[in-house]
């Protein structure tokens, strides 16, 4: 009992570190990117997307290094569905979500296009180094298409971002990357000797404990800029940050590290990709998420979650 209690404590320890860092990090990023006048959507897309999504990176790298590959790829799935269904839904529920055609078109579908991609690539049990690379490959496409498709975007009002010195810049770069490996991988070694202890698979604990913890930073991210009428940041930090986390992520650990996948079952994998279809159908319905639709994705988020609790499985095979 002692030892499960020292598990949480470092763990809630570990969260805690990570998003600060993970706050500092997007501090400095955006500051960074507001010289450029960069707008907010891309700022969204990019700079935020980045920096919120380095609890995830890290934490699915370790993982990985570790040899907790259903933990690695069970949080990036987990915090994919925790952005495209609660985040967005908790965010409509302060202000309509309204999306740009090129959002939809082109990002979006995007995320769906990512989610079916990991599908695939992992109908073998396993992400190779070659997959790896191919995802990578995939995020580098996006980066590019992304930015030279984007460049008629910067008239558009970038938010209220803090400019700070280069030295201060720097100062929160540096820190933030810091607590987030730091964080990262005493997030990791506490949930694994938590699942262990209480019984619980490293594919429960990657899907819930580790992909809301990790995906915190986009939820305060998204919902403080929605609070603020900053639509485009609201959006554009999940939808960037689903991306980095299929593309970047997992395409650079399995680059270092070949993952074998055993745990992700049929359901996770159909939450992700149904997921991603919910947020590109709902946005597509007059071009805008309502508090309504943003009601329906909470539920839809918290069934998927009763359904991990109670081991509900879908027995489809690829």
């Amino acid at each position: 009992m002692l030892s499960i209690a020292i598990d949480v404590c470092l763990l809630l320890v570990g969260i805690a570190i990570v998003l600060w860092g993970a706050d500092k990090f997007t501090d400095g990023a955006s500051a960074m990117a507001r010289r450029w006048n960069v707008s907010e959507m891309v700022i969204g897309l990019t700079v935020v997307a980045l920096g919120t999504s380095m609890p995830e990176f890290v934490v699915s790298f370790f993982s990985a290094l570790e040899g907790s590959a259903d933990m690695s790829v069970g949080n990036v799935v987990g915090s994919n569905v925790f952005n495209s269904l609660l985040i967005l839904g908790v965010s409509a529920l302060f202000i309509s979500l309204t999306l740009t055609k090129k959002l939809l078109t082109r990002d979006i579908l995007f995320v769906v296009f990512s989610s079916l991609i990991l599908v695939a690539l992992s109908a073998d049990g396993e992400v190779s180094r070659g997959e790896g690379l191919v995802l990578l490959m995939c995020f580098c496409m996006y980066m590019f298409y992304s930015y030279y498709s984007s460049k008629q975007d910067k008239a558009e009002s970038a938010g209220e971002v803090v400019v700070y010195g280069w030295g201060k810049t720097i100062l929160f770069l540096l820190l933030g990357i810091a607590c987030l490996v730091g964080g990262g991988n005493l997030l990791v070694s506490s949930a694994t000797s938590l699942a262990m202890s209480c019984g619980m698979s490293e594919r429960v604990v990657g899907l819930t404990i580790l992909a809301a913890g990790t995906s915190l930073p986009e939820l305060a991210t998204s919902v403080v800029a929605a609070r603020k009428g900053s639509r485009g940041m609201a959006l554009g930090n999940v939808v960037g940050s689903n991306l980095f986390n299929i593309f970047f992520i997992l395409g650079i650990s399995a680059l270092i590290c070949p993952m074998k996948i055993n745990g992700i079952g049929t359901l996770d994998w159909v939450a992700l990709v149904g997921s991603a279809i919910v947020m590109f159908v709902l946005g597509g319905t007059g071009h805008k998420i309502t508090r309504i639709e943003g009601i329906v994705m909470l539920g839809l988020y918290l069934l998927y979650m009763a359904a991990l609790v109670m081991g509900w499985q879908i027995n489809i095979t690829f």
